[in-house]
């Protein structure tokens, strides 16, 4: 599978799709450290910049799959909510053009779950009805990170689109049983699972004049930007279930972390910062991935602020890697079918 990336950031979708195989073609970033990280981490990747500008790009390279995660301020229920009247979110009408010109067979978009009330819903529809206008069958859901092994709360739309149509893209997102007409009972939360109850509108193909999403915000509705991770009662560099794996039967306690400017943990009834090691794994990133020569900048001496802010915009690795561990099933059975 090759793939564009648009919004890029700092490329969870590579760190993601990396053992699957896939091979990035070209990315889409203008800001500052994240298009640094990217050069970084992956020299040999053209960085096309402004994907506002996507028309006015030389030889970019033909691609499977077009993925991106285009500005959320204006859709999430912390922002103004001014919806597609912000610039911000005119990209995702941008990602749509760039789809209709590239026609990838796989789109992969994600987004804060205000995007499905945004405008009483309005502004998702418009998405939705604009994918069918251009071809693409599609499924949405809402994932939450805390069930794909990392301890943080994060929940947000992912939408996939298939040329060959809504019933592939719905295989990817959703359960068997979820497509035949008979979902599924909301279930309590498991590991590698999802949160989310499946229902019949969260997956189609345009018709006119046929609503997308509910004045509600559909079914799925909207959610908490929060985050909350379990950790050890002591003093730590590194908060202990940071690590690889949760640690939930050693006598831990719930604590809370604060989704904003910046991130902190309570330790033995103290308050501290969130290390940027910490905050790489709560996305999934490997260990000092954003640690990198920066300006004048040795790595060992790589500002902190940045990095917070890279890895707050980013995506969770582990829902990305799923993703596509799905798409490629589906593209196996595909093939297997001819």
């Amino acid at each position: 599978m090759k793939y564009g990336s648009v919004c890029s950031g700092i490329e969870a979708a590579t760190v993601a799709w990396h053992d699957l195989g896939w091979e990035p073609q070209w990315f889409s970033e203008i800001a500052k450290f994240p298009s640094a990280v990217l050069s970084h981490h992956y020299p040999k990747v053209p960085n096309l910049g402004d994907m506002s500008k996507f028309k006015e790009w030389k030889n970019e390279k033909p691609i499977d799959l077009l993925v991106g995660g285009t500005p959320c301020q204006s859709f999430s229920v912390a922002g103004l909510r001014k919806g597609l009247e912000d610039p911000r979110g005119n990209l995702m009408l941008t990602y749509l053009a760039m789809a209709d010109r590239f026609k990838p067979k796989w789109l992969v978009w994600e987004n804060v779950p205000g995007v499905l009330s945004s405008n009483r819903g309005r502004d998702f529809g418009t998405f939705l009805g604009s994918l069918g206008e251009i071809g693409y069958g599609w499924a949405y859901r809402v994932l939450n990170s805390e069930y794909f092994g990392v301890p943080q709360r994060r929940r947000r739309v992912f939408v996939v689109g298939c040329l060959a149509g809504w019933d592939s893209a719905g295989e990817v997102l959703f359960e068997s049983e979820s497509l035949s007409g008979h979902p599924a009972p909301c279930q309590k939360p498991q590991e590698n699972g999802a949160d989310t109850c499946y229902t019949s509108s969260s997956f189609g193909a345009y018709r006119e004049g046929v609503g997308t999403v509910r004045a509600s915000g559909g079914d799925l509705g909207g959610g908490s930007e929060t985050l909350a991770v379990t950790h050890r009662q002591w003093p730590s560099d590194v908060a202990a279930t940071l690590n690889v794996q949760y640690a939930d039967k050693r006598g831990l306690e719930d604590q809370h972390i604060y989704n904003g400017a910046s991130h902190f943990v309570e330790t033995l009834s103290r308050v501290r910062r969130l290390t940027p090691v910490e905050c790489e794994r709560l996305q999934g990133f490997p260990d000092d991935y954003t640690q990198i020569p920066y300006g004048t900048r040795t790595a060992d001496n790589c500002p902190v602020g940045p990095r917070y802010e890279a890895l707050g915009n980013s995506m969770a690795v582990p829902v990305m890697r799923w993703i596509g561990e799905r798409i490629n099933e589906k593209e196996g059975d595909i093939i297997k079918q001819a």
